[in-house]
């Protein structure tokens, strides 16, 4: 046998025992594996390869765990228990509620067309004090800091990637042409300096606003 023909031999060796391996190939497939998709993936044999599923779906039921292995339509997957729907259910509603809130659409909208902005000048877009929900722009990964401005030392803030990602585009060209609709910075600016004259408090977002977005 040539040298090149050892290679490929060597190449089909299982890299790993057998049930461990089957369990790290089903963790990450979004569809069910067959027992010769599997069998390929793990370099074992099927008749092992089957043997070994019907050896872990056993197991796991024994054991009582949250999921369970089945064979459904001739491909393997592991599924939630089904007496534990419930509990998938109400963290998968949880997750909804976890949305941006309409305070927070907006607020994330204004740093899209006005970025690099202030905390102020989204304020003073927006008629109210955006700082709790700045914050969750922020933790949330759909706001970075974007350095300071000359003028005032103010920090500044832009959009990530990330936000990019989220609202499926590429750059922020590709926003609709809603620029025209909000206040230009320099009339922004002048409000900004007839409040420093004449303060005046401007409404906050109610606490429960903010603890909405944190949700």
């Amino acid at each position: 046998m040539s040298e090149q023909s050892d290679e490929v031999e060597a190449s089909t060796e299982p890299v790993a025992e057998l049930r461990p391996a089957l369990e790290a190939v089903l963790m990450v497939a979004d569809q069910p594996l067959d027992a010769v998709a599997l069998a390929t993936a793990v370099r074992y044999p099927e008749t092992e390869v089957v043997a070994a599923l019907g050896a872990l779906a056993a197991e796991y039921d024994e054991q009582g765990r949250g999921f369970e292995l089945r064979n459904v339509a001739g491909g393997w997957r592991y599924y939630t228990r089904e007496e534990l729907a419930p509990v998938v259910e109400a963290f998968v509603l949880e997750g909804q509620q976890a949305r941006l809130t309409q305070a927070a659409l907006e607020t994330l909208a204004v740093v899209a067309y006005q970025q690099p902005v202030s905390r102020a000048r989204v304020s003073a877009v927006r008629g109210v004090n955006v700082d709790g929900v700045m914050r969750t722009l922020l933790s949330r990964g759909l706001v970075e800091e974007a350095g300071r401005d000359g003028e005032h030392g103010a920090t500044l803030y832009r959009t990530t990637t990330y936000f990019l990602e989220r609202i499926g585009i590429v750059s922020l060209d590709e926003l609709p042409d809603l620029a025209p609709h909000l206040p230009d910075l320099a009339e922004v600016e002048d409000e900004l300096r007839e409040s420093v004259a004449e303060p005046v408090q401007a409404p906050v977002e109610a606490p429960v606003e903010e603890a909405d977005d944190d949700a």
